[in-house]
């Protein structure tokens, strides 16, 4: 299910609009209960919105970009009137005052809001095993995780629950889901598009972005999402091309640049360094000059990662404290005892684990040895990125060292979960965008992730290159 696809069906005027709303639900009633891609849907708001376009179609009124379009939002994104939970007791009941700039861009331009999407709790997580609504199943194979945190988001579009869908990427948690399910996902620059109504994680991270099934949808979103707000202090005032428009360009001379550091690393599955490799090798004959550049630090990043993001988690998620509004145990003599209890039984174990690591970080005595090191690290990690960009126009990888693992695999070892990260976490670290691709599948037939890298605000070389390999592997699609 593309946004290509559906429209054709609604211009053809061979079915309405609330007619596909419908037979949209009537699937995700009918395989969501198997994958549980949804965390809750909103079906009347969305039949409503249906109606309200078909009106403006009978009228032959001039429709928005997005008309008709039913997208999926991932339930760490405020959307009004709505529970916006982050899949944890903590909000279990929270109903969001106000709409996510990000998604109110959406719904402004024609796009149906079908529900919110699993995740693991408060986006802390690779797998979306650690939700307060279970676990998400990735369609591909029902015994094995979609990735994460934004695995809800992944189903529920390669699962055709919806066209595409919205989520956050803080480590790589829109493009390693993307990749375990073999759909396409997209981390914009840091502050291309607001962050006003994402519930925060690591607020220096943090990044929205689409997944949809097609690089082009991907364009289309992310042009609709993006620009200044001034309820975001750090969202960029800068020019939005249209990205549609950049794309189909020739990439004939384009200089893309391997990345050393990524084939050598142990722990990169040699079934997905092969389908990488042949992925190079496509973008070979289709012009692209490919350049071996070294990125010293870029392993690094995952290490460095792991210090700041939990410490600015352990700020972010101080705020809950059974006062003001989340979850508030009935036990506690006095407010310190109360507040206690209320984070002990509303947060989950990893939430818990991340909010410890990160307030241990900052403490006195340990944020020279940890946080500040880290973040000279990140710097670091940057200036690789700046001397490879000055050689290549963009940079390519692996999304992820492995293909989609066995629902509980680490359960009991977060540490290797974390590794799964690996090759996603430096674009996030340097605040550049990045996009996963399907390249192939393994023998196991679960899919491939290719990952390209882009410099501050280029987006529109990295879709263009996206969208020309994608075009040309249609064409060989069976031979994967």
């Amino acid at each position: 299910m593309n946004f290509s696809s559906l429209r054709k069906k609604i211009n053809s005027r061979n079915s309405s609009v609330k007619e596909l709303m419908q037979e949209i639900f009537s699937k995700i009633d009918s395989k969501d209960p198997e994958i549980n891609s949804y965390i809750c849907l909103t079906k009347e708001n969305a039949i409503a919105q249906a109606e309200n376009i078909d009106k403006l179609i009978q009228n032959n009124e001039v429709l928005p970009p997005l008309a008709g379009m039913p997208i999926a939002i991932k339930d760490n994104i405020c959307t009004k009137g709505v529970t916006t939970t982050c899949a944890s007791k903590m909000l279990k009941n929270f109903i969001a005052p106000y709409e996510s700039t990000a998604s109110s861009k959406l719904w402004s331009s024609g796009g149906i809001c079908l529900g919110k999407t699993n995740l693991d709790e408060f986006a802390m997580g690779s797998s979306t095993e650690t939700s307060l609504f279970g676990v998400t199943s990735n369609p591909w194979d029902k015994k094995r995780v979609p990735g994460g945190s934004s695995g809800g988001s992944a189903a529920s579009v390669a699962a055709g629950l919806c066209a595409a869908a919205i989520g956050s990427d803080t480590g790589g948690s829109i493009r390693q889901p993307a990749s375990f399910c073999g759909v396409v996902g997209l981390k914009p620059t840091y502050g291309r598009v607001s962050r006003w109504g994402l519930i925060a994680f690591a607020s220096s991270l943090d990044q929205i972005g689409p997944i949809t099934n097609t690089v082009s949808d991907a364009a289309e979103i992310l042009y609709t999402i993006s620009g200044k707000d001034p309820l975001d202090s750090t969202c960029l005032d800068e020019p939005v091309p249209n990205y549609l428009s950049d794309l189909n360009k020739s990439i004939k001379d384009l200089k893309i640049g391997i990345i050393r550091e990524c084939f050598e690393h142990p722990g990169l599955n040699p079934e997905v360094k092969e389908s990488v490799l042949l992925g190079v090798e496509r973008f070979k004959t289709l012009g692209a000059e490919i350049i071996d550049v070294e990125c010293p630090r870029f392993n690094d990043g995952i290490a460095t990662y792991y210090v700041i993001a939990p410490s600015e988690a352990s700020a972010n998620l101080a705020r809950y404290d059974g006062v003001k509004y989340g979850y508030r145990s009935n036990e506690g003599s006095n407010l310190l005892d109360m507040t206690s209890k209320s984070r002990a039984e509303g947060f989950g174990d990893e939430v818990q684990r991340r909010i410890l690591i990160g307030t241990y970080a900052l403490s006195a005595g340990y944020s020279d040895a940890y946080y500040k090191k880290a973040q000279k690290v990140r710097t670091l990690i940057r200036k690789d990125f700046d001397n490879s960009f000055k050689k290549v126009d963009i940079l390519l990888t692996p999304t992820c060292p492995t293909t989609a693992f066995l629902k509980g695999d680490f359960a009991n070892d977060p540490l290797s979960m974390y590794l799964s990260d690996l090759l996603t976490v430096p674009a996030n670290l340097a605040g550049l965008p990045a996009i996963s691709i399907p390249c192939g599948f393994d023998t196991k037939g679960l899919p491939i992730g290719l990952q390209l890298i882009g410099n501050v605000l280029e987006e529109n070389k990295i879709l263009n290159a996206a969208n020309i390999f994608e075009i040309d592997a249609q064409v060989i699609k069976n031979r994967f």
